[in-house]
């Protein structure tokens, strides 16, 4: 199959995926509907030097005029953070439509990891995944995310799962597809805007090399999917607990009386939190990022040597 009709890796990303070098994959949700312009500009070039500074190549992934492109220029950059809301936030069912119409498309977790794994890069960091939302069973809200853990090879790196989700059932699911979730230095799943969820995560491990080892084992053993790392936020950036979760059952509220579903549910409750804490989920969620992509470039790091 000729990929090249779909798929373009920057030169910088390929010549570093060539002479096995550590690249650190990124998605592009955050940058047109995770923050507004021009911040979401200057936080995703923030996250590329950071990833740069610590020894890796960043290969920030978008679908731009109907091709997924690994590694953005600074350029595609400006331009998804220009067009914000109107470039379409891109999952699985989407990609098909989207790469034939020759349009632009916002990746998430999900379409991010198939281009990185299309590409051929293992290592991708983000802020926090997708799960299944408070309710489902009922409304059987559960995120693509979650399936292409399942399915496709790329360790993903975040602060958890997003603390709008049911948690409990998150950890459910991923364990019924067999998803290994690893705690960095932590055995407690963290919840994003906060470290501290109660739920305990499958392992702990203290060392990228330890992730790095246990990501090669699963890879060469053939066994499918991907591996989930959760990186608890900074302590000096964690939200309160109580505090967050008011304005998150606040959110959630005010998402069941305008009758938000599908897709638009997690852009509002993001985006009502924001407005409710006064900005301070907003810099939590810039920081945890940040720190994410720190482990990230050590992890790819450690899996290069």
């Amino acid at each position: 199959m000729n990929l090249n009709k779909y798929l373009a890796v920057s030169p910088e990303v390929q010549a570093a995926l060539d002479a096995g070098k550590p690249v650190v994959a990124l998605e592009s949700t955050i940058i047109s509907h995770g923050m507004p312009y021009p911040k979401n500009v200057e936080t995703a070039l923030t996250v590329e030097k950071i990833i740069r500074e610590n020894g890796a190549v960043p290969a920030t992934i978008a679908i731009i005029k109907g091709k997924l492109t690994v590694g953005c220029t600074p350029e595609q950059i400006e331009y998804l953070g220009k067009r914000g809301l109107d470039v379409p936030k891109a999952s699985r069912r989407d990609l098909p439509v989207l790469l034939a119409k020759g349009e632009d498309g916002a990746t998430t977790v999900t379409t991010t990891m198939i281009a990185a794994a299309m590409a051929g890069v293992k290592v991708f960091a983000t802020g926090g995944i997708g799960g299944v939302h408070r309710g489902a069973e009922t409304t059987m809200d559960i995120s693509a995310d979650l399936e292409e853990l399942a399915m496709t090879p790329v360790m993903v790196i975040c602060a958890g799962a997003k603390s709008i989700l049911d948690l409990g059932l998150t950890l459910e699911y991923l364990e019924t597809k067999g998803v290994p979730v690893i705690g960095y230095r932590t055995k407690e799943l963290p919840a994003f805007y906060t470290a501290h969820s109660g739920f305990s995560v499958d392992y702990r491990l203290d060392t990228p090399e330890e992730i790095a080892d246990a990501f090669k084992v699963k890879l060469d053993c053939g066994l499918q999917g991907g591996m989930l790392v959760t990186n608890p936020i900074p302590d000096e950036y964690s939200m309160d607990a109580d505090y967050i979760n008011e304005n998150i059952d606040a959110a959630i509220r005010e998402c069941e009386e305008k009758g938000i579903h599908g897709k638009a549910t997690t852009p509002f409750l993001l985006d009502k939190i924001q407005k409710l804490t006064a900005g301070k989920s907003l810099e939590a969620n810039i920081q945890l990022v940040y720190n994410n992509v720190r482990l990230g470039a050590e992890v790819a790091k450690a899996m290069c040597r």
